[in-house]
């Protein structure tokens, strides 16, 4: 079975200044690149436009010098609710929030814009939802895929469970389990119906590939 792994960033939660926290940030980006993570979400909601646009350019950077020594990395980078700075930056698509504009209209952003399709390619576009019904739209309005949750925790929120990550997944859509996940939980979610893993600590408090490692393993 395939499974999708996706590592939602946090400098925050990185020791130091914000220049430590920045470079252990792209550290981690590079470690989990390299361990064959499918999707990172650059998610630093707090950085000014200017501020996220340098920090995404050298994730991108990292990751391009990172396809040139190999053809099989695949792992893409999406901006979290900011189609203009990922199109600035040439990241490979964005995530929205449940309650952000369609995804119709960010493929046709993409699609007009100088540097969009007919230079890279069409977006990768991810959807945060919290029901099932959610998860139908998000699939019926062309995302890729959707990020579930919490499933089992989140401060202040209350966490949806399994069975409704199970309900989410029957939409026949890659949906991720989010919220709470652990090496002790992945395999229930998985069990539901979740096609893949999305995690903030999971992957940046751990050696990335033991984590993509054990988790493959389950």
């Amino acid at each position: 079975m395939s499974l999708l792994l996706y590592y939602i960033t946090d400098r925050s939660a990185f020791p130091g200044d914000e220049s430590a926290r920045r470079v252990r940030l792209l550290q981690k980006i590079t470690e989990a690149a390299r361990a064959q993570i499918d999707f990172i979400q650059l998610r630093e909601k707090d950085l000014s436009t200017r501020e996220l646009e340098s920090l995404a350019r050298e994730a991108v950077s990292i990751l391009t010098q990172l396809r040139t020594e190999s053809r099989e990395l695949r792992t893409k980078l999406l901006i979290n609710s900011r189609t203009d700075v990922a199109l600035a930056t040439r990241a490979d698509g964005v995530h929205l929030r449940s309650d952000d504009i369609s995804t119709r209209q960010i493929r046709n952003i993409w699609n007009e814009a100088a540097c969009g399709e007919s230079v890279k390619g069409a977006p990768v576009i991810g959807l945060s939802c919290h029901t099932s019904q959610e998860v139908k739209q998000a699939k019926d309005d062309g995302a890729d895929f959707a990020v579930f949750g919490p499933v089992f925790e989140k401060k202040g929120a209350s966490p949806a469970g399994l069975e409704n990550l199970r309900n989410a997944c029957a939409a026949g859509f890659p949906v991720l389990a989010l919220g709470g996940i652990t090496l002790d939980n992945a395999e229930a979610c998985l069990e539901a119906g979740a096609a893949g893993i999305a995690a903030i600590r999971l992957f940046q408090e751990n050696n990335i590939s033991e984590i993509v490692h054990k988790l493959y393993r389950r």
